[in-house]
């Protein structure tokens, strides 16, 4: 047996799978005038299904640092679609980043958009395929997260 090639290797097919899905994601978001990106929709979504964060918790959830993590935060902010409040987390003050009326509108309206396009796509595929793909990729992230080190 041959030497085995890192784009022969699960970690390349599926940073390949997640930049094709990314510039896919890009692509339906400019095409529908959404007015977001995929990172401020994956943001506003983040918040809408965990409810209030800090700018902590939400970089650790979308694997950026603070510093991006806070610039996104201010062009959300500056759209009026999150608003960012004061507050105490362990006895130590912190700004909680919550959804406005306009977020929500936003998020909704982008869903509404982008729902058929990727229903389409995910039509392709078995439900049972996607399933295992998903608990699949689950398992090796929890894996993953047990040897990798994340200063965020």
């Amino acid at each position: 047996m041959g030497q085995e090639y890192y784009t022969d290797t699960i970690f390349y097919q599926i940073e390949l799978t997640a930049k094709y899905c990314k510039l896919l994601g890009q692509q339906v978001f400019d095409k529908y005038s959404t007015g977001i990106s995929v990172e401020e929709f994956a943001v506003l979504d983040i918040i809408l299904c965990n409810g209030e964060l800090c700018q902590r918790d939400l970089a650790k959830l979308i694997l950026k640092d603070r510093a991006n993590t806070g610039k996104l935060l201010d062009t959300l902010e500056n759209k009026g679609l999150i608003s960012r409040e004061l507050s105490k987390k362990n006895n130590r003050p912190v700004k909680l980043i919550k959804l406005t009326d306009e977020g929500k509108n936003k998020l909704e309206e982008a869903i509404s958009k982008i729902r058929p396009h990727y229903k389409e796509v995910k039509e392709k595929i078995a439900n049972s395929d996607l399933a295992k793909v998903k608990d699949l990729l689950k398992e090796l992230r929890y894996m993953l997260n047990d040897t990798l080190k994340i200063q965020i």
